[in-house]
């Protein structure tokens, strides 16, 4: 993530945390439970923050939708580094992580999952001039730029392990989406994993050089489950605040709220059924 943007969020982050510690203490003055959500702030449309420094997003969205049909909590987000909402979770200073959130078994060791809340299709991005690269098994001697901790740099590290002989080159990054896309654009790195859906926006958006591969149900069960969830502290109340939000959950699915929160991201129905 690039140093402006950084110091954009941290400010951001600060007023929410501010907000936070009121909200608390009104919430517990009317007897109800301060859940507090962590998100990193990107990777935008999932998670973000505007032009006006305000948080949005389609996980942000979604939260406050479930929320909304849990009467005995109130919620408030507070913004942090992405390794950091993890941090948060095993400390329990946050309950719950929205950060579009794919299913691996590492962290289902040590946390609760949501039901899903979105339907991933995984793809690979390549420059449109390359040919070498058709299927998973083709990124063998591949390079790629990664954010540590997310699940594809999990699945390309197992990868490597059953492939020592020619293992994926995984370079680790903490820079935004767009430029590593851009990066792959202009050759400097090989392919990056992705959702489809992000990848096919941003190509839209920024007029991106890139074609897309998608990966059969075999390949995209080496990054994990084509859904993407909230994560919840294995607190001490983790475990009934996980079964309220998948009552939540089932609500807004059931009402075509979901429905329409991706539509107005994505312009597609991405909910799960």
């Amino acid at each position: 993530m690039n140093y402006k943007k950084w110091l954009s969020i941290l400010a951001v982050g600060s007023l929410l945390l501010t907000g936070c510690d009121n909200q608390k203490k009104a919430s517990e003055a009317k007897g109800k439970e301060t859940i507090i959500i962590a998100t990193s702030g990107a990777p935008s449309p999932f998670t973000t923050v505007d032009e006006k420094g305000e948080l949005m997003g389609y996980d942000i969205d979604v939260v406050k939708a479930i929320f909304a049909k849990l009467p005995q909590y109130e919620i408030s987000f507070e913004l942090t580094e992405f390794p950091s909402v993890l941090a948060g979770l095993d400390a329990q200073r946050y309950q719950v992580g929205a950060n579009n959130y794919a299913m691996n078994e590492k962290r289902k060791e040590k946390y609760f999952y949501s039901d899903p809340i979105f339907k991933n299709q995984y793809a690979i991005a390549v420059a449109k001039n390359n040919n070498d690269i058709k299927h998973f098994a083709d990124l063998n001697g591949k390079s790629t730029e990664v954010t540590p901790g997310l699940n594809y740099a999990t699945a390309l590290e197992l990868y490597n392990e059953q492939h020592p002989n020619n293992p994926v080159k995984i370079i680790y990054s903490e820079a935004d989406l767009l430029p590593v896309l851009q990066h792959v654009e202009i050759g400097q790195y090989d392919f990056q994993l992705i959702d489809k859906v992000m990848l096919s926006q941003l190509i839209n958006e920024h007029n991106l050089n890139l074609k897309i591969i998608e990966l059969n149900k075999e390949d995209a069960d080496r990054i994990g489950s084509p859904y993407s969830y909230l994560l919840i502290s294995k607190g001490a109340k983790g475990e009934q605040l996980t079964k309220d939000i998948n009552e939540g959950i089932t609500k807004i699915i059931s009402n075509g709220e979901l429905s329409k929160i991706s539509d107005h991201y994505f312009r597609a129905d991405y909910s799960p059924k």
